[in-house]
C-alpha cells in the first residue's frame, strides 16, 4: 500500500499535552482530534465519565473537542476528523481480511502507523468551510498524555509524518502545566514533559504553558534554556476571564508570527476577500469579548438535567447559552440542578436538598431541560416544565426536554393523567412519546436518528417568535453576508439550505440525535388546548418544534441546536430563550429584523443580519 501523491504540500500543526490530559489544548487547535481510547466513537460513552457526545452534520458521534473546533473556527467537520484506536484498528483489520496486505505479517509498525499517516493526509484535504477549498493547514490534537501506552502508535506515526511532510511544513506545539506552589512558578513538570516527548522522537517548536497567572521572565528564560527553545517560543496561556480571551492572549505574545515564520505561511496565496473577511471577524471577536467584560446585568438560567455532576456533559449547551448571553449583553449565571432533587421522593429522602432545589428553580429567570436518556430524574423535569408553563417563566426543551414538555402538557392540560414516554415506561397505555419505527431496539451504536435534518415551519406558525428569529438569519459565506437579494434561509451554522418562495414557510436544517419522538396520535389533542407543533419533518409526521402561543417563551425542539451555535452567530432557540429570560426579547427581535434603524438590515454585535420578507 502506497501513500497518496501530494502535489500541494499540506502544512501540519501538531498539539500534544504532557503532565495531565485536558488542560486546554482544545482551545487552540482544530481540524483533527486523535483519541487513543478503544471505542469506535463517542456515541456509547457515559457523559458523566467522558463529557458530552458531539454530533456532526454527517451523523458522526465524536469527542466534544470537535465541537470546540467548529465553534471557534466556524468550520464543519466530518466523522473522519476524529480518529480513535478502535477506528484505526478496525480499518487495518478489515484491510487484512480483504487481502490488501498480500499475505504479509501485519504489524503495528509499519502497517498501523502508515495507515494513520494516510488517514491524516486524506482527511487534511477535505474542505471544511463555505469556500469549499482544500485547507492549507491541518492542525492535529493528540489526545491523552504523551507517555501513555495507548498513545505509542500515534506518536510514532506523527514522528514519521513530520519527516514525510518536509521542512517548513510541520510544527509541534506541546502544552504543559506550570503550577504555582508557595507563590513560585515551578518549571520541573514541564522540563520532565519535554524530556519525555523528545525520548519518543518528537521535538516541540513551541511550548504553551498553562498557568494561573502570567509567566515571569525568569520562568520563561529557565524553560527556554532547559527545553532547548528560544524565549519567544515559550507561550503563556494564563487563566483569563473566559476562554474567548485565549485567542487574544496568544496573538499578543506573537504566536501568529511564529506560525508564519516556521510554516512559511506568507508564501501561501490567499484571496483578498478571505484576508478581508478574517480581519473583520477578528475585529468583531475582540469587540465582543471586551464588551462582554463590561456587562453588568445578569441572566439566571436553571439547567435541569440528569448529568449535572459533570458540567462537560452539557458543554455545547453551556457554550450556546454563553453565545446568546453575549449577544444580549448579559452576564450568564447557570444553576446546575439535578432533576432528581425536584421529585417527591427527594422530599422524604433529603428534605433540605429538595427545598433548596425548588428554591433555585423558582428564582431562575429561565428554565432549560436538555437532552438525555433513560427514566432517572424525568419526573423532576416534568415538574420543572409545569412550573415554567404555569408561571410564565421562559422554557427551552431540547430533545428529551421537548418530550418532557409534551408529557407535562398532556397530563395537566389535556387530561391524560397517565401520559408517558415509551422510553420511561415501555408498556404505558398512553405513550405520548414513542420509539421511532425505523430505529433499532437491539443495536445501540450509531442506531439513532443522527445528523443534519430538515425541519419545515408549518403554515400555522406565523405567530412564532422562534420562526421570526430564524427568518432573520442571513446566509453567510466565510463570515461575510451573502448578497442582499438572497432568499435562502440559513442553517444555524450560516450555510444556506433550501430556497423557498417568500410566501412559503421557511425550511431550516439542524442536527439530531434521538430514537424517540412525539406520538402523532396526540397532536390534535394538544393543539386543541393551545400547544402548537409549528415545525415538522419533510414527511409531516415527525414533530420537530413546539411553541406555546400565549407565553413569554415556551419552546421545545426535537433537534440539538447547540451543535451549530457559534460565538459570533448564536443558535436561534438559545438566543430567543436567553433574551426572553433577560427581558430583552423584543429588542433582540427588532435588531435581528432591522426595525431598530428602519432599514432591512440590522447590526448585532457588528455582524450584519438580513431581514426576509
Amino acid at each position: 500500500m502506497v501513500f497518496p501523491p501530494d502535489d500541494m504540500k499540506t502544512k501540519y500543526l501538531l498539539v500534544s499535552g504532557g503532565v495531565i490530559s485536558g488542560i486546554g489544548k482544545g482551545v487552540i487547535v482544530t481540524a483533527i482530534k486523535i483519541d487513543p481510547y478503544m471505542n469506535i466513537d463517542a456515541g456509547l460513552m457515559n457523559p458523566l465519565e467522558h463529557g458530552e457526545c458531539f454530533v456532526l452534520d454527517d451523523g458522526g458521534e465524536v469527542d466534544l473537542d470537535l465541537g470546540n473546533y467548529e465553534r471557534y473556527l466556524n468550520i464543519t467537520l466530518t466523522r473522519e476528523h476524529n480518529i480513535t484506536t478502535g477506528k484505526i484498528y478496525q480499518r487495518v483489520i478489515d484491510q487484512e481480511r480483504n487481502g490488501d496486505y498480500a499475505g504479509h505479517t501485519v504489524q503495528i509498525v509499519p502497517h498501523l502507523t502508515d495507515e494513520l499517516q494516510r488517514w491524516i493526509q486524506r482527511v487534511s484535504k477535505i474542505p471544511v468551510d463555505s469556500t469549499n477549498d482544500r485547507p492549507d493547514v491541518c492542525i492535529i490534537e493528540l489526545g491523552g498524555t504523551v507517555g501513555d501506552i495507548e498513545s505509542g502508535p500515534f506518536i510514532e506515526a506523527l514522528r514519521c509524518l513530520r519527516r514525510r511532510a518536509g521542512p517548513n511544513n510541520f510544527l509541534h506545539c506541546h502544552v504543559s502545566l506550570v503550577p504555582v506552589i508557595n507563590d513560585e512558578q515551578k518549571t520541573k513538570p514541564t522540563q520532565a514533559a519535554i524530556k519525555d516527548v523528545r525520548s519518543v522522537g518528537l521535538s516541540p517548536d513551541i511550548i504553551a504553558c498553562r498557568c494561573s497567572r502570567k509567566l515571569e521572565k525568569k520562568t520563561i528564560d529557565k524553560l527556554a534554556m532547559w527545553c532547548q527553545v528560544e524565549p519567544e517560543q515559550v507561550i503563556a496561556v494564563q487563566d483569563v476571564l473566559s476562554t474567548y480571551h485565549v485567542p487574544i492572549v496568544l496573538e499578543s505574545q506573537g504566536l501568529i508570527q511564529i506560525l508564519r515564520d516556521v510554516l512559511r505561511l506568507d508564501a501561501l496565496s490567499i484571496p483578498p476577500p478571505l484576508v478581508k473577511s478574517g480581519a473583520e471577524i477578528w475585529k468583531t471577536w475582540k469587540n465582543l469579548t471586551t464588551t462582554q467584560d463590561r456587562a453588568y446585568d445578569t441572566v439566571k438560567i436553571c439547567l435541569v438535567g440528569k448529568y449535572t455532576a459533570l458540567h462537560d456533559s452539557y458543554l455545547s449547551v453551556r457554550k450556546s447559552l454563553e453565545h446568546a448571553s453575549m449577544r444580549c449583553g448579559r452576564k450568564l449565571e447557570i444553576t446546575w440542578l439535578d432533576s432528581e432533587q425536584l421529585e417527591p421522593e427527594m422530599e422524604k429522602k433529603s428534605p433540605g436538598a429538595f427545598h433548596e432545589a425548588w428554591s433555585s428553580l423558582c428564582k431562575a429567570s429561565g428554565i432549560l431541560v436538555p437532552g438525555g436518556f433513560g427514566p432517572r430524574g424525568t419526573e423532576g423535569m416534568v415538574a420543572a416544565a409545569k412550573w415554567a408553563r404555569e408561571n410564565d417563566v421562559p422554557y427551552l426543551g431540547i430533545c428529551l426536554g421537548m418530550q418532557i414538555a409534551v408529557i407535562e402538557f398532556c397530563r395537566n392540560k389535556c387530561g391524560i393523567k397517565d401520559a408517558q414516554s415509551g422510553e420511561m415506561v415501555e408498556l404505558a397505555e398512553n405513550q405520548v412519546v414513542i420509539h421511532m419505527p425505523e430505529a433499532s431496539k437491539t443495536i445501540t451504536g450509531a442506531a439513532m436518528r443522527l445528523g443534519l435534518r430538515n425541519t419545515i415551519f408549518q403554515e400555522n406558525s406565523g405567530f412564532s417568535k422562534l420562526r421570526a428569529l430564524y427568518e432573520s438569519e442571513a446566509p453567510q459565506t466565510n463570515g461575510l453576508p451573502a448578497a442582499s437579494d438572497a432568499t435562502t434561509v440559513a442553517t444555524a451554522d450560516g450555510e444556506p439550505t433550501a430556497k423557498p418562495s417568500p410566501s412559503l414557510p421557511p425550511i431550516i436544517s439542524e442536527r439530531h440525535r434521538h430514537r424517540y419522538e412525539v406520538n402523532p396520535k396526540y397532536v390534535a389533542s394538544m393543539a386543541s388546548e393551545g400547544l402548537d407543533f409549528i415545525g415538522k419533518d419533510e414527511s409531516g409526521e415527525r414533530m420537530e418544534i413546539l411553541e406555546l402561543k400565549d407565553h413569554p417563551w415556551f419552546v421545545g425542539v426535537q433537534y440539538h441546536p447547540e451543535y451549530l451555535s457559534r460565538v459570533l452567530r448564536p443558535s436561534m432557540p438559545y438566543l430567543g430563550f436567553v433574551a426572553a429570560a433577560a427581558g430583552c426579547l423584543d429588542e433582540i427581535m427588532d435588531k435581528a429584523t432591522g426595525k431598530v434603524n428602519g432599514s432591512g438590515h440590522g447590526m448585532v454585535n457588528g455582524v450584519r443580519s438580513l431581514a426576509l420578507d
